[in-house]
């Protein structure tokens, strides 16, 4: 059985959840404490060095990183083989979105936590440097439905959560119609479900 360490109010665990739901797969979660940094105790450095959720495991297996994690659930169990292309140009141009989704979008996931948890950051640096990615993504969506490849994959759901949920960041979206689109095209895929704030 697949078991997720998990924080229903994390957009990193949310895309773990979202895309398990996708595929139809049944899991078991254990929920972390994320606001008390319960990830960071020496129970879940033990899972994690890096102190971080979401963290997966699947019977000997352990992984760390969203973008990992989607990858590896994809390979195993997307027989489609749609989610995470097998070819070596569909997976380079999946693969730098999901770098995307775990670097450049998370300026908005850092100015939600200023906003929501009042994380000691720097709120206008991290606002900037998000409306900058959107400004790209938008342009980059202005002539595809998708990210890459004609279709859903696991690129659009690693750059999802921070995207939408980038109002509690106090991150105007209204400037860029191609992304509002795209999450509402995000939400209408089958297996689709909320979370907290989307």
């Amino acid at each position: 059985m697949i078991h997720l360490y998990d924080f229903e109010l994390s957009g990193s665990c949310y895309k773990i959840r979202l895309f398990l739901n996708i595929l139809g797969k049944e899991y078991e979660k254990t929920n972390v404490d994320f606001v008390n940094k319960e990830h960071k105790n020496d129970k879940y450095l033990a899972l994690n060095p890096f102190g971080e959720i979401p963290i997966l495991e699947d019977g000997d297996l352990r992984l760390r990183d969203a973008q990992a994690i989607l990858v590896y659930l994809a390979r195993k169990y997307d027989s489609s083989g749609n989610w995470f292309p097998a070819d070596a140009e569909g997976a380079g141009r999946v693969a730098q979105w999901l770098a995307t989704g775990g670097g450049e979008i998370m300026s908005s996931a850092g100015a939600r936590l200023v906003k929501i948890l009042d994380y000691p950051l720097d709120l206008e640096n991290l606002q900037a440097g998000a409306n900058r990615v959107f400004g790209i993504l938008n342009a980059h969506l202005a002539d595809r439905e998708w990210l890459e490849l004609g279709r859903s994959t696991v690129a659009d759901i690693a750059c999802f959560p921070y995207t939408a949920l980038a109002g509690e960041g106090g991150i105007d979206l209204s400037p860029y119609p191609n992304i509002l689109a795209w999450i509402e095209r995000m939400k209408a895929l089958p297996g689709y479900i909320p979370m907290p704030g989307i």
